[in-house]
């Protein structure tokens, strides 16, 4: 029964991205659908693979690495999208192939010294905080360059594009307004060596307006998976 209410969820996302892409004039080929995986169960996973789901996010280390044990036998794209900590940097480092919350130079040093020397550079998004509020996370605006130049030196990262976490709202045209906001600073800092032509934005209720604004990550967890278990 998982399996079948995987399969029907996973049709729908689908859908309303492929809808959105067409109401922004987007090939849908453009926005890549993470799968929200967090406090999932690995068999739920292995569904969504063998759905053609390849790309999954996880926000807590331990849990991750468990079901990574578990779906070895998967060539799953792991995406990090919890809050990183410094404790737990060297297994971020060495087992996922994404970070999509970097916002902390010295994060970024640890995580370039511990990605182990045979794997191609961790690819990383920088978690932008728009909001201003002191209870979210995320690099100031305004530090946003500086965090760039320290990445730039780090030969075991690649930053690949930004990435928010706004504020919830039922309201498409104020869901948009971050979304915005983030693609004019990505604008800005662009250069030709670094495009960061990732935006890692939009989950499960501000999808569509995170695609008109050019997101190329929708990051869906409960609208594929249904609501996460509470044990």
């Amino acid at each position: 029964m998982i399996a079948a209410n995987i399969e029907s969820h996973l049709q729908q996302v689908r859908s309303r991205i492929q809808a959105a892409c067409a109401r922004a004039s987007r090939p849908p080929d453009q926005v890549e659908l993470i799968a929200v995986s967090k406090k999932q169960p690995a068999d739920a996973i292995r569904a969504a693979y063998q759905l053609g789901q390849r790309a999954f996010g996880e926000s807590y280390v331990q849990e991750a690495l468990d079901k990574m044990a578990q779906l070895t036998d998967l060539d799953i794209e792991w995406h990090f999208i919890g809050r990183v900590q410094a404790n737990k940097t060297r297994q971020i480092a060495t087992h996922f192939d994404w970070v999509h919350s970097l916002a902390d130079p010295a994060h970024a040093r640890r995580l370039n010294a511990q990605r182990p020397a045979d794997a191609p550079p961790l690819k990383v998004c920088l978690e932008v905080n728009l909001s201003g509020e002191s209870s979210k996370e995320g690099v100031d605006p305004a530090n946003v360059a500086d965090l760039l130049a320290v990445c730039d030196a780090l030969t075991g990262l690649r930053v690949r594009g930004l990435m928010t976490l706004p504020a919830p709202t039922e309201d498409e045209a104020v869901q948009r307004q971050p979304f915005a906001a983030l693609r004019h600073l990505r604008d800005r800092l662009a250069t030709p060596a670094r495009p960061l032509s990732d935006l890692s934005m939009g989950m499960s209720d501000d999808l569509e307006a995170a695609i008109l604004e050019g997101a190329t990550f929708v990051r869906i967890g409960t609208a594929i998976f249904g609501p996460r278990p509470t044990h």
